[in-house]
């Protein structure tokens, strides 16, 4: 229910929000060399994104990446995709695309057509039951994401995404 899936984003929230000091958090006293701590501390950021994603999607029954998979074939406006076309829009690019849809296909979230100018492509959709969960998901997906980038202004925003492009 909505109200489980709150009493979640809050347990999330809680737990991914508090100030992070990379040294604390790694139980040392002694000093990590500036590079070495940059790149520990992403990776630690993406941990803590990581786990309040899952969090969120877990009431759903679907993984960050079948998430994943499932907007992009919203984002096709009803028009099919194909395999490749998912697979290279997929922020996890080593993802195993083909087991996902076929675990998007048991739960009933997408339809896979043979296309008929070419046999061996295969087509993917979402059903209208998919969208109308992806809705709910998204709903949930936001709130997580205004928790966690609630102690930026949008001008750090616009600043840390400015760095970040750097990589």
């Amino acid at each position: 229910t909505y109200c489980t899936i709150h009493k979640l984003i809050y347990i999330c929230i809680y737990n991914c929000c508090i100030n992070m000091n990379v040294e604390k958090t790694l139980k040392t006293d002694k000093t990590i060399p500036l590079e070495s701590r940059t790149i520990i501390h992403l990776l630690l950021i993406n941990n803590k994104i990581c786990e309040a994603m899952i969090h969120a999607l877990k009431p759903f029954d679907i993984s960050e990446q079948q998430f994943n998979v499932l907007r992009i074939l919203r984002g096709q406006k009803g028009k099919p995709a194909n395999l490749c076309t998912v697979n290279e829009r997929m922020i996890t690019k080593m993802s195993n695309t083909t087991r996902l849809v076929d675990k998007l296909l048991l739960k009933g979230y997408v339809d896979r057509i043979v296309c008929p100018k070419n046999r061996r492509k295969i087509e993917i959709s979402i059903t209208p039951e998919s969208a109308k969960a992806l809705e709910l998901m998204n709903k949930v997906v936001n709130e997580i994401q205004e928790s966690l980038l609630q102690k930026f202004s949008e001008k750090e925003l616009v600043t840390l995404n400015l760095l970040l492009n750097k990589f």
